[in-house]
């Protein structure tokens, strides 16, 4: 099983990375920035309620899968998606449609994945890649946050794809049944920039969107309320997930500001420029606050931790990034 002149490319993030190789692999030349973008996965929130190590889920883009979804949706794109009730058969499966010459999608966890570093590896379900062929019992994987295509015996990819847990992959398979050759993205573009946007701003839910952001603001300022040790770790679960796990809050706000830039190209439409400059200022912030988070997670312990001017700092995050949205409403 070989990679039928498959060609791997290195990418910010591993959902959006995957669907921009699958697509050109197909013939539908998509940009990173413009998978993410057209998939109107640009998210916030803050879900105490929901555990990650013992701490609230932060979540800087929509939920897993929702890039490969919302590509389906707004771009008429059909992919096949399966999960299986037993690792073997998914193997099997998988083996099926290598052997046939498909390009597969699948999720996996990071932990159990042996050419990750092991100062890398941590327990995030959410992983995804391409398995573009099979060679003496390793697959040949295309893992978009990898500069080169690397190897993982068959025994290791099965457990990394059947791993339980949360957001548990349960050997999730994808790969495209019909691919659009072109698209009109004069047509699509503004709807898809603005349901993105009016979802950001105009969520009734109080823990998502701008209003998670402020949220989470609001909870760090109640932090100087609890023991110095738990506050901490509140703190340096926030850097871990914005800047560690996944893409995280600035990288995920700079890869949609290369969405806009190019949207604005394709379309001819310079304001949307200017709301990409905005959007990288925002991406700024965000890489700011991060590092106001660790300078006061790993000051001496006499240090007093200002609560309250990291609480002010998220809450202008939050205030410049509903800026942009409130533009791209007005102007498009």
């Amino acid at each position: 099983m070989t990679d039928s002149g498959y060609s791997h490319g290195h990418a910010a993030h591993c959902e959006s990375g995957v669907m921009s190789l699958m697509m050109r692999h197909h013939g539908l030349q998509l940009s990173e920035a413009m998978a993410f973008g057209l998939s109107g996965a640009l998210m916030f929130a803050y879900l105490p309620f929901v555990k990650l190590g013992g701490m609230p889920l932060i979540a800087y883009r929509r939920m897993p899968r929702a890039i490969i979804k919302g590509l389906q949706k707004n771009l008429g794109i059909k992919m096949k998606m399966q999960t299986f009730s037993r690792p073997a058969q998914g193997t099997d499966r998988l083996d099926a449609l290598l052997a046939a010459g498909k390009v597969v999608g699948a999720q996996t966890s990071v932990f159990w994945l042996p050419y990750f570093p092991a100062e890398m590896r941590f327990h995030f379900n959410a992983h995804n890649l391409i398995v573009y062929g099979k060679q003496a019992g390793e697959y040949l994987i295309s893992d978009p946050v990898f500069e080169a295509p690397v190897r993982c015996l068959a025994a290791d990819l099965q457990k990394a794809r059947f791993v339980k847990g949360v957001m548990a992959p349960k050997g999730l398979l994808y790969y495209p049944l019909s691919v659009p050759a072109t698209i009109d993205y004069a047509a699509i573009i503004p709807g898809i920039i603005k349901k993105n946007a009016r979802a950001m701003l105009k969520t009734p839910v109080p823990i998502a969107g701008i209003r998670g952001i402020r949220a989470l603001a609001r909870a760090i300022g109640r932090l100087g309320q609890q023991e110095l040790r738990y506050a901490k770790l509140f703190l340096g679960h926030i850097v871990r997930m914005q800047e560690e796990i996944g893409t995280g809050g600035a990288g995920f706000r700079f890869i949609y500001a290369s969405f806009l830039q190019e949207a604005g190209r394709l379309i001819n439409n310079p304001r949307l420029a200017e709301a990409s400059e905005l959007m990288t200022a925002v991406g700024d912030q965000w890489r700011e606050f991060a590092l106001l988070l660790a300078k006061a997670i790993r000051g001496k312990k006499s240090q007093i931790i200002d609560f309250a001017a990291l609480q002010a700092k998220l809450e202008d995050i939050a205030e410049a990034e509903a800026a942009v949205y409130r533009k791209l409403l007005a102007e498009l």
